[in-house]
C-alpha cells in the first residue's frame, strides 16, 4: 500500500444525487480552523489504464443498465455499450448521446452510462478523490458520489448519500458538494457550492474533486481548496447522521431532470466526461477507529 501525508498529497493534486439543494451556501473558499494533518494510506484506486476501447474493470465497477428517471425525472437510458462508456488513453470516458434508444422502460431520446462499486468496494472514512474533466451544456448533470452500502436494506435516504461533486450545465463555473440523509434530502439537502476563480468554466480543464470523511465530519474540496465542512453537531433540525458505515462509489452523467432541466438547442452532443483516476485513502489514525475498507460489502449489483 502507498502512504503519503495529506500535505504531500495536496501538493501533488493541486494541478491536476438527487435534487436541488435548498439551503446551500455559495462559497469560493472556506477560512476555518486548520484541518488536522493525517497520514494517508491508499486502499483502492482505478487509474483507467486498460486497453483503448475496453470496458471498465469488472472487478472494480458494475456498469448499470436502465432508465426510469432515477427519481429525478432524468431523460437518459444508461447502457454498458462502448459508445457510452470505455477506457481510452488512460481515462474513463462516459459519453451522453442524443439518440433514440429502446430500453426496458420504453423509448428514450438520450443514452449515457453510470458506474458503481456496490458489492465490489466500500469504505468507512478516509479521503475519496477523482481527477475529472466534466462535460458542459444545458441539461447535462455529471456526478461523482457515494451511497451507504446498506441501501438495499434500509433504502434512500436512510442509507445516506455523499455527493462529492455534482455540476449542472446552467452553472458553468460552479460545482456542488452535498449530503442527503433523513431530515435533509432531495430538494432540502445539506449542501454548498464552489465557484472557480474568475468564473472559469468547470468543463474547460481537469479538476480534482475530493471529500475527506472522518467520524462526525465531512469536508469538500476542489483542487485542494476546502469549500465546505459538514459536522454531525450541526445537523439540521430533526435530521440524522448516517455517515458511520461503509459507502460505495458512483460515477455518472445524467441528462435532464428536475434540477438541471432538459437540454436545449444550445446543448452539444455527444457530451463526454473524462476521469483520469479515482483514489481512496484511509487516515492512519482512523483505521484504528474502524475506518477499514470493505471489499465486497453491500451485496450484489443494484438494478
Amino acid at each position: 500500500m502507498f502512504s503519503v501525508s495529506t500535505a504531500q498529497l495536496r501538493s501533488c493534486v493541486a494541478v491536476a444525487v438527487f435534487g436541488l439543494v435548498s439551503f446551500a451556501v455559495p462559497v469560493v473558499a472556506q477560512d476555518a480552523a486548520p484541518v488536522p494533518r493525517h497520514t494517508l494510506v491508499l486502499t483502492w484506486s482505478d487509474e483507467f489504464n486498460g486497453p483503448n476501447g475496453s470496458a471498465p474493470d469488472p472487478k472494480k465497477w458494475h456498469v448499470l443498465q436502465g432508465g426510469s428517471g432515477n427519481g429525478n425525472d432524468e431523460l437518459q437510458y444508461y447502457t454498458p455499450r462502448s459508445i457510452n462508456v470505455h477506457q481510452q488513453d488512460g481515462n474513463l470516458v462516459i459519453t451522453a448521446r442524443k439518440e433514440r434508444y429502446k430500453g426496458r422502460d420504453g423509448v428514450r431520446q438520450y443514452t449515457s452510462a453510470r458506474l458503481e462499486s456496490l458489492g465490489l468496494f466500500a469504505q468507512k472514512y478516509g479521503r475519496m478523490e477523482a481527477r475529472m474533466k466534466l462535460p458542459g451544456g444545458q441539461g447535462i448533470w455529471p456526478a461523482f458520489w457515494m451511497m451507504g452500502d446498506d441501501v438495499k436494506k434500509v433504502g434512500w435516504p436512510e442509507c445516506g448519500e455523499i455527493d462529492i461533486m455534482e455540476q449542472v450545465g446552467f452553472e458553468p463555473a460552479m460545482v456542488h458538494g452535498t449530503l442527503h440523509a433523513p431530515g435533509y434530502s432531495g430538494q432540502h439537502a445539506w449542501g454548498s457550492q464552489y465557484t472557480l476563480p474568475g468564473q472559469r468554466s468547470v468543463s474547460d480543464d481537469f479538476h480534482v474533486f475530493a471529500a475527506e470523511w472522518e467520524p462526525g465530519e465531512i469536508r469538500f474540496y476542489v483542487d485542494d481548496v476546502l469549500f465546505a465542512t459538514r459536522r454531525q453537531s450541526e445537523v439540521p433540525a430533526n435530521g440524522k447522521w448516517p455517515f458511520d458505515h461503509p459507502f460505495f462509489l458512483l460515477l455518472n452523467v445524467a441528462v435532464g431532470g428536475g434540477w438541471p432541466g432538459a437540454p436545449d438547442p444550445t446543448t452539444t452532443f455527444p457530451a463526454t466526461m473524462l476521469v483520469d483516476y479515482v483514489r481512496v485513502y484511509r487516515f492512519v489514525d482512523t483505521v484504528e477507529r474502524g475506518g477499514d475498507a470493505q471489499p465486497g460489502s453491500g451485496g450484489s449489483q443494484r438494478r
